[in-house]
């Protein structure tokens, strides 16, 4: 078996972490269960804080110390009406990391700054990233729109060494990532780690329904689709139904309000009660290269793998081939 190499970065060196990988926080999906098996595996491992209750949360949150003595985190949706809530909570339970989206994190990072907490927002912009490094941010995470769910306009390969450019904090590159060529070329482009959410979602440890997994195990380069544009909340889905339906509307001028109205549960529907018809199945575009169920453990050192075999056997050769021509 080969050896599984080590890479420092930035991003390892500020969490602590084995390997620079971060689990996505994906509300409905990314539970105690995964954050664990993530962060047991040497990466690190997310709770989506999402529209939970904060008792709900709490549970995860001891559950996931249950199951790991390693570091994981909290994704904090900054619109959720819970966010004081999990503020405090992060207080209490002692949270050392927090990726956040939907908002500003601004008001909050002096006192999760004083507590010791690294706060990593995640953005789909040149601009979103600058501000959130105006205001403390410890990293950030640049995301593409090959990404699943919610997503910007600028793929991953033009927003990451832009977010770069324009910001002196670690940059983590997201979308559309999910082998080694995909984190190799993240370091290329001179990010200090990947964010991968569609990649685990077969993990054995993931608790997503059958039939979401199954639904992702069958994509095809084509199948995932962009709905919710015109009520402005753009997200790549698996093609189906529902997904036909709003593009429908969208087509034909429908109101905003109704598909904002079709989508509300749509992702509970499809992560916890398996429709997978008429429920939102949130994928990122990589879903066609995800064609087996792993455990976290081997899916990241796979990952670390084919990343070194990238940068040994392609990179290397490349580099010398260059030399070649301008030496000629």
């Amino acid at each position: 078996m080969q050896e599984i190499p080590q890479l420092k970065t930035k991003l390892t060196e500020m969490l602590g972490i084995k390997y620079p990988i971060i689990q996505g926080g994906m509300a409905w999906i990314a539970d105690a269960s995964l954050a664990s098996a993530v962060s047991n595996a040497g990466g690190l491992g997310m709770i989506a804080c999402g529209n939970q209750k904060p008792d709900e949360l709490r549970k995860q949150i001891r559950d996931c110390k249950e199951k790991t003595d390693k570091i994981f985190g909290l994704n904090v949706m900054l619109m959720s009406r819970y966010v004081d809530d999990i503020m405090q909570m992060i207080e209490d339970e002692k949270i050392r990391v927090i990726t956040t989206g939907a908002g500003n994190p601004g008001k909050y990072i002096p006192h999760l700054k004083e507590l010791g907490v690294k706060v990593i927002p995640v953005a789909g912009s040149v601009a979103i990233a600058k501000r959130v490094a105006r205001v403390g941010a410890d990293a950030v995470i640049a995301e593409g729109m090959e990404s699943g769910g919610h997503l910007g306009e600028m793929t991953t390969m033009a927003l990451v060494p832009q977010v770069i450019d324009a910001v002196d904090i670690p940059v983590i590159a997201a979308g559309g990532i999910g082998d080694g060529r995909g984190m190799a070329a993240a370091f290329m482009l001179g990010a200090c780690g990947v964010q991968m959410g569609t990649r685990f979602l077969t993990a054995h440890e993931c608790t997503v329904s059958r039939p979401y997994k199954d639904a992702i195990l069958s994509a095809k380069d084509s199948s995932t689709t962009v709905t919710g544009s015109m009520a402005g909340h753009a997200i790549r889905v698996i093609k189906n139904k529902l997904s036909r339906q709003i593009q429908q509307l969208e087509k034909h001028g429908g109101d905003p309000e109704e598909i904002v109205k079709l989508g509300v549960g749509a992702l509970k529907r499809a992560a916890y009660e398996g429709d997978v018809e008429f429920g939102s199945v949130m994928s990122g575009q990589i879903a066609g290269m995800v064609n087996k169920e792993e455990s976290c453990r081997e899916i990241i050192e796979d990952m670390m793998r084919d990343t070194a075999d990238v940068f040994r056997n392609r990179n290397i050769l490349m580099a010398e081939d260059f030399g070649k021509d301008i030496q000629a």
